[in-house]
């Protein structure tokens, strides 16, 4: 592709938006990067990288709507937040511009191959997890993506001898065109981001984007146990791996007894034990056999795959252990966006647990996340816009024990009030996190914050 020739409108000043519009400038491209925000809103939190950008000669057009001079424009890229239906994002269909995702652009610069990675629950985790792998098999992996680090942002670094493994979201994938990764992975599918996609069926459709350019060269691993994955065996044409953790495979990986079992190939025998693991949850479990099956189809030495997991002691943000203070343990599952997250770190648990929840609100049903409280959850403070809407949910499954707090902060307070020695405190918010904060880590990280401060 001749970027010399290019005028490319990059749309969404967020992370993904600045890398992008930084890459396709060092291409040798003409770039506008516009955002609804205006100049006086963003220059707040983003004045230095705006600093950068005119430095490079980026035109913006902040606060303002492109669709009068769409047809000036031979590239869109937008960014994962941005919704597609947007009316100058229409006009630009008309035109016949191709609109492409932050990951078709890095994808089409990036000169070695790709592990992508998808799914509703598991993904960081399993990237997380493939990148260790990855790293100890070739050190010049990078890890890029959803999971926090724009995949235009360190495409530049890559070489061919490189290998990239990549969390990949289903507003990601909705602007794809020739993206093709190497080995794909679709670890789960439970209803989310429906405010987005409109139906289930839509959110589907999306990540089943992740390998419709595969070929019979490259790889899809899909769960076994998951009744949508099992319909997509059908939609692929890459060599299949399955994996389950309920029952053993004739071929695929699995857990047989207590060990996780590799069938595929040459190879049948176990990688290691469950008791090995340091990360706990059947959904762990389920990650670890998808990062095997990943692995094994790179052609990783199976002892360096046994040797990582056992010694992986998962992601911040997700179940993750932050402190005792009085005999009450406090965990951080911030990442658990979605209501199937956060019943698995309920599950997780093994203490009475006083829960914090709520945030922004996607178009969730709260029903089964209310069901999973039984026996589990013995009180529940709300923060966020659907504070009214799960306290209503609660009280219809009558599950009264509730109360609502205005930040973070005082939810950690008033979880200490409530919490008697041999409980937990949980933050699972079932939610997304834009109402309040910036993102899902942001979250996490003050409400660590607020648990070291209890103690003074």
């Amino acid at each position: 592709m001749d970027w010399h020739r290019k005028n490319v409108l990059v749309v969404g000043m967020a992370r993904s938006g600045i890398s992008s519009a930084k890459l396709c400038s060092r291409l040798g491209s003409k770039v506008t990067i516009q955002d609804i925000k205006t100049r006086e809103e963003l220059i707040k939190s983003i004045k230095e990288e705006i600093d950068i950008l005119e430095s490079m000669g980026i035109q913006m057009m902040l606060g303002e709507d492109p669709s009068d001079i769409i047809n000036n424009f031979d590239l869109i890229v937008l960014s994962p937040g941005v919704p597609t239906d947007l009316e100058f994002i229409n006009k630009a269909r008309e035109y016949n511009i191709p609109i492409w995702s932050e990951i078709e652009l890095a994808f089409v610069v990036c000169p070695c191959p790709l592990i992508a990675i998808t799914g509703t629950n598991g993904k960081t985790t399993t990237t997380t997890l493939v990148g260790e792998i990855m790293k100890k098999h070739n050190p010049r992996s990078h890890v890029v993506g959803n999971i926090g680090i724009p995949f235009t942002e360190k495409v530049e670094e890559l070489k061919k001898e490189s290998l990239v493994v990549a969390e990949i979201s289903s507003f990601q994938l909705e602007t794809i065109n020739t993206f093709k990764p190497k080995v794909t992975a679709v670890l789960n599918i439970t209803p989310d981001h429906l405010n987005r996609h409109k139906t289930f069926e839509n959110y589907i459709a999306a990540k089943e984007r992740i390998f419709e350019n595969q070929d019979e060269s490259d790889y899809c691993i899909l769960n076994e146990d998951d009744d949508i994955c099992k319909k997509m065996k059908d939609k692929t044409r890459a060599k299949l791996i399955t994996f389950s953790r309920k029952k053993e495979l004739a071929e695929g990986i699995f857990l047989k007894g207590n060990k996780l079992w590799a069938r595929f190939g040459k190879i049948d025998e176990s990688i290691c034990q469950v008791d090995e693991l340091k990360i706990p949850g059947n959904h762990n479990i389920e990650n670890i056999l998808a990062a095997i099956a990943i692995s094994i189809s790179m052609g990783v030495d199976l002892e360096i795959i046994k040797d990582v997991i056992i010694n992986f002691r998962g992601v911040e943000h997700r179940i993750e252990f932050v402190d005792i203070i009085d005999g009450v343990e406090y965990y951080n599952d911030s990442k658990a966006t979605n209501v199937d997250a956060a019943i698995i770190g309920i599950k997780s648990m093994k203490a009475p647990i006083v829960l914090i929840g709520g945030g922004m609100d996607k178009g969730a049903d709260f029903s089964d996340w209310i069901d999973a409280f039984k026996g589990r959850v013995k009180s529940l403070i709300v923060i966020g816009e659907t504070s009214d809407k799960i306290i209503k949910t609660a009280n219809k499954k009558d599950f009264f024990n509730i109360k609502k707090a205005s930040s973070i902060e005082e939810a950690v307070i008033l979880a200490k009030k409530s919490a008697v020695k041999g409980d937990c405190v949980l933050l699972s918010p079932a939610c997304a996190s834009w109402d309040m904060f910036k993102s899902y880590e942001e979250r996490g990280q003050l409400f660590k914050r607020a648990v070291f401060a209890l103690r003074g």
